[in-house]
């Protein structure tokens, strides 16, 4: 069974987000309108692939933890 089309997202975001007029809006297919909700960031995306992920990494990586001394950790001998 596919999903509802979710009509009040897309309302609000074609009259709020996108400051489409009544008219505009409604002469938009589901479509059209789910494209346009998805470049905003809205809707269904799918995962990044293998590649994309490497790309992020490269140029995002994670920084070495950083290791601070406690207390009596000086590197002296206690005895």
């Amino acid at each position: 069974m596919a999903e509802k089309f979710p009509w009040e997202a897309a309302m609000a975001f074609g009259f709020a987000v996108m400051r489409l007029s009544p008219a505009e809006f409604w002469a938009m297919t589901p479509r059209e309108l789910a494209a346009a909700m998805r470049a905003f960031g809205i809707g269904d995306h799918a995962p990044p692939g293998r590649g994309d992920m490497e790309r992020l990494m490269g140029a995002f990586p994670d920084s070495p933890p950083r290791i601070t001394p406690g207390p009596g950790t000086g590197g002296r001998k206690r005895g």
